[in-house]
């Protein structure tokens, strides 16, 4: 019996992405060894901080890293960096910022739930463009004197209505002002841990318990050393907008354990088992009646990676899509997908462990056989 069995908790296999209801992902034996250690000890967190920033800024070609507890609470802290900076007046006053520069420029498509991140900051959120594009002209004609930064909210398959992250970089540097990406789930390609940055934006941030597989309390930013000491001046444990923000030193060492180990990975291997994981669910299905498959290819998130796709024939079958992720969701064990369109289904092979996509192919087949026996 472990934790879960004895609170009653059921476990669930996770062929849905890495979602934070679910746990974010698997944290591997060797980023739990580490976590572990850092338990055993006190130290001051300030060093701690400052030397993983570095040890983490040398591996992923940077300037400056720092580590939040979580991507969200980098977009708060980031922002918190672009209005504050090391001010302590500033800080102090957070998140009322009146009077100072305080607005934050994202793009009316492609806006997401987590920019409320950058009005817990005292952010205001200045929308550009609309659903037909954004221009150079739109950016520009946003930017005043209250302008305190700019941000993107990167997911590759949203990014055609916005104005191009070079072009936008362009714009900030013409007027000295910074841009923040949140890549919370851009990862993978592990190049993403430095390309945004390369590219010219100032600040990037990544969740720490997503693709990197680190303790889902926490995230990373990388970026302009000034920046990232500014995010480290409004963060626990000061007494500033960051404080509740905390992030333990288990938390600290573990993801750069984790960001050591995603660096050290054969990415060309990890990649083959993932389309290894999805042909095998495919091939399972092809002699199936009412049942199609497809390779599905990026993610849910932009990423590079592929999914398997079944598409359900739900008149043939009798039961809809909802019908079968519910069984799913409430059999034995409890599987978690994703829908597909209006009749279909994702299975992410991110999020599973070797084997589970058998297992997987076994419930859907035992729920279908059910329906046409």
């Amino acid at each position: 019996m472990d934790v879960y069995d004895d609170l009653g908790i059921r476990k669930v296999i996770n062929g849905l992405a890495t979602v934070t209801t679910l746990g974010g992902s698997i944290i591997p034996p060797e980023v739990m060894g580490a976590m572990a250690e850092a338990a055993r000890y006190f130290v001051d967190v300030d060093e701690l901080q400052h030397k993983i920033g570095e040890r983490i800024a040398q591996w992923t070609h940077n300037e400056a890293a720092y580590i939040c507890c979580g991507a969200a609470a980098g977009i708060a802290v980031a922002t918190a960096a672009c209005i504050a900076g090391t001010d302590p007046a500033k800080s102090s006053r957070l998140p009322h910022t009146e009077g100072m520069k305080n607005q934050v420029i994202v793009h009316k498509h492609g806006r997401v739930g987590f920019d409320y991140s950058i009005k817990q900051a005292g952010g205001v959120l200045v929308e550009i463009g609309d659903e037909t594009g954004t221009t150079v002209e739109d950016m520009e004609k946003a930017i005043n004197e209250k302008t305190a930064a700019i941000f993107y909210f990167y997911r590759p398959h949203v990014m055609e209505l916005q104005l191009p992250l070079d072009k936008g970089i362009q714009v900030a540097k013409k007027y000295d002002i910074p841009v923040v990406v949140d890549a919370a789930a851009q990862i993978p390609p592990v190049e993403n841990l430095w390309w945004y940055t390369q590219q010219g934006a100032d600040l990037a941030i990544f969740s720490g318990g997503k693709g990197l597989r680190g303790p889902q309390s926490s995230g990373l930013i990388v970026g302009r050393k000034d920046l990232i000491d500014a995010c480290a001046f409004n963060s626990c444990p000061r007494i500033s907008i960051g404080r509740p923000m905390k992030v333990g030193k288990e938390e600290m060492v573990g993801l750069m354990a984790a960001v050591k180990r995603y660096l050290n990975l054969d990415h060309k291997k990890l990649m083959q088992t993932y389309e290894d994981q999805v042909q095998y669910i495919r091939d399972a299905f092809k002699d199936m009646e009412h049942v199609s498959t497809k390779r599905n290819f990026p993610s849910e998130a932009g990423q590079p990676m592929p999914r398997a796709e079944l598409i359900f024939d739900e008149e043939k079958l009798g039961k809809t899509r909802n019908d079968i992720l519910r069984e799913l969701r409430e059999g034995e064990p409890s599987i978690a997908l994703a829908g597909a369109g209006n009749n279909g289904i994702y299975v992410n092979p991110q999020t599973l462990e070797p084997g589970q996509e058998e297992i997987i192919v076994r419930r859907i087949k035992e729920i279908i056989q059910e329906i046409t026996s």
